[in-house]
């Protein structure tokens, strides 16, 4: 499995949110400068991420985003989901493509076991978990030669 881009800014976006969960709304401005994503493109990852209910948006001066349900609810297998697809190895594991060897294909319990275990680290990966990694990572100090 390869993310691209959207799938690395919408998580990275969503983590952001994360840490000011309960806070009120965060401006997508604010978003953009702390995570290094163009704006343009994390209001287009932010109206999918709302339309997918992650989040709840307001307009005007006093609003912004934020998380539409807890951080430790929210699973990066259902965020990578929705931003970039399936998550099978190959297409004929979800029916993408059809292949005249399925079924009979020595490969296909590889690519099955492959998208089992990125499926099972996903959904035990939340955002709350993520932040806490990140925290952790923040906190350790930086050696310059």
């Amino acid at each position: 499995m390869k993310v691209s881009m959207k799938g690395d800014y919408g998580v990275r976006a969503l983590v952001d949110l994360a840490e000011h969960y309960g806070q009120g709304p965060v401006q997508s401005r604010d978003i953009a400068e702390r995570q290094y994503i163009p704006e343009p493109y994390l209001d287009q990852l932010l109206t999918t991420l709302r339309k997918a209910g992650f989040i709840h948006s307001r307009r005007g001066p006093q609003g912004g985003h934020a998380l539409a349900r807890n951080p430790a609810s929210i699973n990066l297998s259902e965020v990578i989901t929705t931003l970039e697809g399936s998550l099978a190895a190959v297409g004929c594991l979800d029916g993408t493509i059809i292949c005249a060897l399925s079924g009979a294909c020595g490969q296909q319990e590889v690519w099955q076991l492959i998208t089992a275990t990125t499926q099972d680290i996903l959904e035990r990966t939340s955002l709350s978990g993520l932040l806490e990694r990140q925290k952790v990572l923040q906190q350790r100090p930086m050696y310059y030669i």
